[in-house]
């Protein structure tokens, strides 16, 4: 390789870190106005997490779409796109204003979201494949560096919310969310004007059929699911309430994806392992970025709001740096890739649990290091299994499977922390006195989550006041209030930490299956 595409691949990856940069600051300061919104705008948790499900299912539709044309089209024109839609998104989001129709601010902040994280999900249909193609001898390693730009914009997002949110002299949340824009301004230089690689599969002209074989029915199975969760949530506030329109719909869609994949594939079954993968990617995404979205709200309901922020940046700041080491880590650990994967869901699950016995500050630190180690390393290695495994797919399966991903920690990881929070605060408060919940229970829409029971939250608006209180300014009721919240925080986190659980379970069957076949290497076009 010559010095100039030396100098040219680094610059490219580079450029990718800055651009998953500035979807990595945009997060960090949503998850810390989240409170902001609630005051506003008197939004309950459900709608809160909803908001910040538009987040992500956005960039679903992103990564899905530029995954599937990026080899068409170039990277260099998606990059112009997905610059466009950060800036766009802002404007959107910016039209909320206090004392302005809930519905309508609810609204604007939703789609204000969804074209941020489609912004993000375009930009990631570059970046992934494009790396994954510029340093094929160690996906892992450069695929993690990637991604480290993810944890180290919530730090600088969080900071932005420590120093700039709290206080007397507080940013108002519209200033402080603009700050993305920065980075946002400097991908688009970094971008500019540079010579771009084509895939494996691209080099090798292969089609679209030949690229989604791998992933088939099995595969295309899972993308519809999704599509269904989502198109089912979304189209229903536009039909009456008693309509079945809006699910045979999203039916309909599932079908008609799954039908397209089927035909351009000669309607092949597809590989398991992608199956699987796809299956687990969503559980990543549900506990990963599920989690992170709420967790600067939940440790700042236990502790305090100053401090949740702090434990945000800690976090986020152990799992930039980690993710520079995941090389290191395979080698002297002898870890694979699924290894790594194995280890990593094991150590997310006990930090989960640890966060959610926190009682001070000190401890709280120790707690969320534990669960930062272990979720540090999920999505970038699950991408380079799919690059190592599977590179006929082009950029196409690593896009999907971080579409589902997404997917999943919009719909199903926000959204239902945001439930769960609601439920479990509403029954310790049940529990402690029913007539006070009687008296602080919202007059809202009750919080829904898939099939699960619907309950009435307390009253978001109320309770965000009363929390910044001081603990001797409260009535006895009013404490008795905060401290149902805080317990219900605590059992969302106990209950989150069964994803993790589930994946330990995955993943060691998977390091069975590769130890009977020979074990886990890395394949080219061609080989099994």
């Amino acid at each position: 390789m010559s010095d100039n595409d030396q100098i040219n691949r680094k610059r490219l990856l580079w450029a990718g870190f800055v651009a998953i940069l500035a979807a990595g600051v945009g997060f960090g300061i949503r998850g810390g106005i989240f409170a902001n919104w609630a005051q506003d705008f008197g939004f309950s948790g459900a709608q809160l997490g909803a908001i910040g499900g538009a987040g992500f299912t956005g960039f679903c539709f992103g990564i899905m779409i530029g995954g599937v044309i990026v080899d068409r089209i170039g990277y260099g024109k998606l990059v112009f796109a997905a610059f466009l839609c950060h800036v766009l998104s802002a404007f959107v989001a910016f039209g909320a204003t206090e004392g302005q129709d809930p519905n309508t601010a609810y609204q604007l902040l939703w789609w204000g979201m969804f074209i941020f994280a489609f912004a993000n999900g375009t930009l990631e249909a570059v970046a992934n494949p494009l790396v994954s193609t510029l340093f094929p001898e160690n996906r892992t390693h450069y695929l993690n560096i990637l991604h480290a730009s993810w944890p180290l914009g919530m730090i600088l997002g969080g900071m932005v919310g420590w120093f700039l949110g709290t206080g007397e002299s507080a940013l108002d949340w519209k200033t402080q969310l603009a700050f993305y824009l920065v980075p946002t301004l400097v991908y688009g230089v970094m971008f500019m004007g540079q010579k771009y690689p084509k895939s494996e599969a691209s080099e090798k002209g292969l089609g679209m059929g030949d690229m989604l074989k791998d992933v088939g029915l099995l595969g295309g199975a899972v993308v519809a699911f999704m599509l269904y969760l989502f198109f089912g949530g979304f189209l229903t506030p536009f039909f009456a309430e008693e309509s079945n329109f809006p699910e045979i719909l999203a039916i309909v869609i599932g079908l008609a994806t799954l039908v397209w994949i089927g035909k351009v594939t000669s309607f092949a079954v597809g590989h398991w392992l992608i199956f699987v993968l796809f299956i687990t990617h969503a559980l990543v995404g549900a506990v990963e970025l599920g989690t992170d979205g709420w967790m600067q709200n939940i440790t700042g309901a236990i502790l305090s709001e100053k401090e949740g922020k702090i434990l945000f940046v800690i976090t986020s700041l152990a799992m930039f740096l980690l993710r520079f080491c995941a090389h290191f880590i395979e080698e002297k650990l002898g870890l694979n890739p699924i290894g790594l994967l194995f280890v990593s869901a094991v150590i997310a699950c006990l930090g989960l649990n640890a966060v959610a016995a926190i009682q001070s500050f000190g401890p709280a630190i120790g707690a969320v290091l534990v669960y930062s180690i272990g979720k540090t390393f999920f999505w970038p290695t699950m991408l380079a299994v799919v690059g190592d495994r599977f590179p006929a797919t082009g950029a196409i399966a690593m896009s999907l499977m971080g579409g589902i991903g997404m997917m999943s920690a919009g719909l199903i990881g926000s959204a239902g922390l945001g439930y769960f929070k609601d439920r479990y605060a509403a029954e310790e408060l049940k529990t402690a006195d029913e007539a006070l919940y009687e008296d602080w229970k919202g007059e809202g829409d009750p919080s829904a989550f898939l099939g699960f029971e619907e309950v009435q939250a307390i009253n978001p608006k109320r309770l965000e006041d009363t929390k910044k209180l001081a603990a001797g300014e409260r009535s006895e009721a009013e404490q008795t209030v905060v401290d149902a919240d805080i317990r219900g925080n605590r059992s969302t986190l106990k209950t989150d930490s069964l994803i993790p659980a589930a994946m330990a379970v995955i993943y060691l069957l998977l390091i069975f299956y590769f130890r009977a076949t020979g074990g886990y290497k890395a394949v080219s076009i061609g080989e099994k």
